[in-house]
């Protein structure tokens, strides 16, 4: 098992920069991709960014791409997604998630996942 627990999510204004974390604890942290996802009111669940085990490989929803960023530590079992050039469109609650594989993480493919974390940007 492994346990994953957001925080950093709130309240911004357009432009703002936010940064969110997830702490892991369980089976080995560098077993596994991990990866950001987020949820609108009304909408599908959508994959948001991953990064392979040791950071190497990222990917990024097209829309955020030069806005976000994921990374790793794995001294701390912890992933970030720092969020700069916040946008009304970027509300959700966002979700950490981890995956066997970076593969997995961009097709949703996921074993374990956050309880998530409310990120509300207003214009």
């Amino acid at each position: 098992q492994v346990q994953l627990v957001e925080s950093g999510g709130g309240l911004m204004q357009a432009g703002d920069s936010l940064i969110l974390s997830c702490s892991a604890s369980g089976r080995t942290f560098t077993n596994y991709a991990m990866g950001w996802f987020r949820q609108a009111p009304g909408k599908e669940r959508e994959f948001v960014a991953a990064i392979d085990w040791n950071g190497g490989n990222r990917y990024y929803l097209e829309s955020v791409k030069g806005r976000f960023t994921i990374s790793r530590d794995n001294a701390k079992n912890t992933v970030y997604l720092e969020m700069n050039s916040l946008k009304p469109e970027d509300t959700a609650i966002y979700y950490c998630a981890a995956a066997p594989s970076l593969l997995d993480v961009a097709t949703m493919t996921v074993e374990y996942w956050g309880q998530g974390t409310q990120v509300t940007v207003s214009s």
